[in-house]
């Protein structure tokens, strides 16, 4: 049968069948006390603060804590949508806060989607934090047309639209909104709305937007309808009005006043042939079907294209990796300064070759990294798995790691006291993160002042997650037959038998805060008979004079009540016994109040009797310590013996 070479135009099949309201909601972990806990009480303080009058008519989108310390505290988010009469919007919050509280019952995080709003609690900061992880599509039960090539045509009328009302979105940098409608052929006609949360960035919610519309294409192609909800942002498009409010009205304020109509999507789908409909019909499915979260399941799942960057974008972006935007090299591969389109600047890590890492471990450590979402950790936006090419994309810190200035004679002097006191606070906060307020429990296992960038306001944020480890449920420790980190910064349990756990953390931001305060490396010699920091730093304490380790920099401008606090709780960390480490909840709130006693420490590990010497029976090489001065050194090492 002969196809003639031109795009098909086939009348369109309206069904004036409405999709279902939308009720989806998410539970996360559950736990066995739960009513009547402390944090409970904060929670429901919380959303009763939320579907309050006063704060449902002073605005569509709220958020509110309540509780003073880890692990009590509670956050909630609501977002109404932009149509929705406050009265409604209310009504809709009370309805999801009960459905909620009925449906999640030992959850302490959760969200609920409905048609008029979505209400979103957790133990753990959400606030200006994308997530795309958590998302629930919602198809439309009818096809546009029995025919695929008119489902194609459709498609990608309904892409570019969406697209376009995403762009004018997540321009706008106060609401965040947009709908219209679309002309499609003489009568039919396609209503679109994007909304994300207002504390999102410009970018973030960008980004969002982008994954929502390609996973209406991958789980709704060719509906008449459908919708992405996440806890960041929500689309929809359908062939009927489902607005309170008309994209035509003149007396609205509202954007997305202007109608598309589909010559000009015509004129982007140019007609190049029914033996191209028939390929793109193929490719999609002949696709593998990948897991979506659903809405009663506790894992959380990124599919690899939620943050897959295109090369030819990494390659624009880094002159095509240009040497003048080489900033870095490190055992795994160079680090480039980039420049997005949108003029984001951007780290790019370009894994060598020979790295050893392959595609599994990288997928792994991407779906690692996009779940950490903390001022104080490295941020993932993304990653290239194309044409052999592994690369990983980060935010850009620019102003190096901590050990560039903190081990240089002549730039020490620009890390004074307070600078010192909150790196070393961000660290912690961080390190809380990671070992108890993130959805993971995760061990670093190599905290090391080569391991901690600088924001432009000398802000820590905590790199290079490539051998951490995720802990499951109440799971606390781990044993491994292969040690891999810094020596110097292993705690000895680690070091010596394999076991890590959150106190083999905490033994290392021990270590780290010594070197912050003293301004010199854990292996350093400091007198005749002193093997290291460590041992210097005991041997002070014990002897009644700790101020002899300060940095002479800091020695005329500092809190010396902050000084010996610190001191304290970074010996409180490196005790030989794990047991007796604080954990980093306690160690946060040992920095934060005053009010609170510091015990006295242990002795550190392989402290003889002697002067302070430190013997071990099995010295480790480090595994590969190279870090970059001005990005993150990643190493992939999930899968061990």
């Amino acid at each position: 049968m002969l196809l003639s070479l031109h795009l098909i135009w086939l009348p369109v099949v309206i069904s004036t069948a409405t999709a279902a309201e939308s009720n989806a909601h998410y539970c996360g972990h559950n736990t066995t006390r739960f009513i009547n806990t402390t944090y409970y009480i904060n929670l429901i303080q919380v959303l009763d603060s939320l579907a309050s009058d006063n704060t449902v008519n002073d605005s569509k989108f709220a958020y509110h804590t309540a509780g003073s310390s880890h692990p009590d505290i509670a956050y909630g988010v609501y977002l109404c949508r932009e149509d929705v009469l406050p009265n409604d919007c209310r009504n809709c919050l009370l309805e999801a806060r009960e459905d909620m509280i009925k449906t999640c019952p030992s959850s302490k995080q959760a969200v609920y989607w409905k048609d008029d709003c979505m209400l979103h609690y957790a133990n753990y900061s959400i606030f200006s934090m994308m997530d795309l992880a958590t998302f629930v599509p919602e198809c439309n039960k009818n096809n546009i047309s029995e025919q695929l090539s008119e489902q194609t045509r459709f498609w990608e009328a309904v892409r570019v639209f969406m697209s376009s009302l995403a762009t004018e979105a997540s321009t706008d940098r106060k609401k965040k909104f947009a709908f219209s409608e679309l002309n499609y052929g003489i009568k039919e006609k396609v209503y679109g709305y994007v909304e994300c949360t207002p504390d999102l960035s410009s970018f973030d919610c960008g980004r969002c937007f982008q994954v929502s519309v390609d996973r209406l294409r991958e789980y709704c192609y060719g509906k008449q309808g459908a919708r992405v909800l996440t806890t960041s942002c929500n689309i929809r498009f359908e062939i009927y009005k489902f607005l309170r409010f008309s994209a035509t009205s003149s007396e609205s304020t509202l954007t997305g006043k202007n109608k598309l109509s589909i010559n000009i999507v015509a004129g982007i789908v140019s007609p190049i042939g029914v033996l191209c409909v028939i390929v793109c019909i193929c490719l999609v499915f002949m696709r593998k079907k990948r897991r979506v979260l659903t809405i009663t399941d506790d894992s959380e799942i990124i599919t690899e294209e939620s943050l897959q960057f295109e090369l030819r974008t990494i390659e624009a972006a880094t002159n095509n990796f240009s040497k003048h935007n080489k900033i870095g090299e490190g055992g795994f591969g160079g680090v480039y300064k980039g420049v997005l389109p949108n003029g984001n600047e951007i780290a790019v890590k370009r894994l060598s070759k020979g790295s050893g890492q392959g595609a599994l471990e990288f997928k792994n450590e991407v779906v690692l990294l996009a779940k950490l979402q903390h001022r104080n950790l490295v941020r993932l936006l993304g990653f290239c798995l194309e044409a052999e090419e592994k690369i990983l994309i980060y935010e850009y810190v620019a102003n190096h790691s901590l050990d560039y200035f903190l081990f240089d004679s002549t730039k020490q002097a620009q890390l004074d006291w307070s600078i010192r006191y909150r790196i070393i606070g961000g660290i912690s906060k961080g390190m809380l993160y990671l070992h108890e307020d993130s959805r993971l429990r995760i061990i670093h296992r190599d905290l090391k002042a080569s391991n901690i960038l600088l924001d432009e306001e000398m802000n820590p944020k905590i790199s290079d997650f490539g051998i951490a480890r995720i802990f499951c449920g109440d799971q606390t420790q781990d044993k491994t037959n292969r040690i891999v980190g810094t020596f110097g910064y292993m705690s000895p349990e680690y070091a010596m038998h394999g076991n890590f756990s959150i106190r083999s953390d905490v033994f290392s931001f021990g270590v780290l805060v010594l070197e912050i305060i003293s301004g010199q490396r854990n292996a350093a010699r400091f007198e005749t008979g002193y093997m290291d920091l460590l041992c210097y730093a005991w041997d002070k304490w014990k002897n009644g004079e700790p101020l002899k380790i300060l940095d002479p920099n800091v020695v005329e401008f500092c809190s010396k009540n902050q000084v010996l606090r610190c001191i304290n709780i970074a010996l409180l960390c490196v005790q030989e016994d794990a047991e007796l480490r604080p954990s980093m909840a306690s160690l946060v709130i040992m920095l934060n109040s005053y009010s609170v006693v510091l015990p006295m420490p242990e002795s550190p590990p392989f402290v003889s009797q002697g002067r302070g010497r430190r013997t071990t029976s099995k010295m480790l090489e480090p595994e590969n310590s190279i870090s970059l001065r001005s990005l993150v050194h990643h190493r992939a090492k999930y899968e061990e013996s």
